[in-house]
């Protein structure tokens, strides 16, 4: 493919897809039924912007390829998502936090990207950014109420914070096909983010009486294709029907 603008819309459509596929998961299995509803309509959010970023990118590749190849007949090392978006939901807690991370991510990314001189990604954006505000909120809400309840739901997420630490860093390492495109004012530099995503988290973390990690060791890989094998096992079951039965409708 090399070509950075097709490679950054895909990194920003499979970290949506991929999120919104681990959150369904939780459809008919949360704790209450009004946060089962909630989850199950930020999975839905969070898979209209995939659906966007994927549409732009089929018309950037030609070649016949759409929203539905995209994401159900590439293989898992052509995905570009980070590793945080694969990782397992574990408990409650576990997918709070890393929801509450990805959007305080999420949030300040797009808040850029609405000014890409790229002007589909900043209208996808700018749409999404409406959602992600909410997402934030929600998840912020969350992370203080387990951070700050039970003796149990405060080592929960403290647990929580130790499995999905490692992934955080991938998320402000720029993959080459960003720096690519920084020049021209398309991509975002997520370096430049960390500062005040590290703010939002300080702020909330305090709240909850949970404290961030120090020297962690960084895992990443995904933004060029290098993932865990969790991701095979997603693309397994989300991508089976495309595969056992080509150009089926309904």
């Amino acid at each position: 493919m090399n070509d950075p603008l097709i490679d950054y819309t895909l990194h920003l459509a499979d970290n949506t897809l991929i999120l919104a596929q681990r959150n369904s998961e939780w459809c008919a299995h949360g704790p209450v039924l009004e946060q089962d509803i909630a989850i199950t309509n930020i999975s839905l959010d969070i898979l209209g912007q995939a659906r966007n970023f994927y549409q732009y990118a089929a018309i950037l590749l030609g070649d016949d390829a759409t929203e539905d190849t995209l994401a159900f007949l590439r293989d898992n090392r052509e995905f570009k998502n980070c590793l945080l978006v694969e990782q397992e939901n574990g408990d409650w807690g576990k997918t709070i936090l890393r929801q509450f991370i990805f959007s305080n991510y999420q949030y300040l990314l797009y808040e850029k990207l609405q000014h890409s001189k790229d002007e589909q990604l900043a209208a996808v954006a700018a749409k999404a950014l409406k959602e992600v505000t909410y997402h934030l909120q929600w998840s912020s809400e969350w992370v203080i109420r387990l951070g700050d309840g039970t003796d149990e739901s405060h080592q929960r997420m403290m647990n929580a914070i130790e499995e999905l630490w490692p992934y955080v860093d991938e998320l402000f390492i720029n993959a080459d096909y960003e720096n690519e495109l920084l020049a021209d004012n398309i991509a975002v530099d997520v370096p430049s983010l960390k500062n005040k995503w590290i703010e939002k988290i300080t702020s909330i973390f305090d709240e909850a009486t949970l404290q961030i990690p120090q020297n962690v060791f960084a895992k990443t890989g995904g933004k060029q294709g290098v993932h865990t094998e969790k991701l095979g096992y997603i693309l397994a079951e989300m991508q089976f029907m495309q595969r056992a039965y080509p150009n089926s409708v309904w």
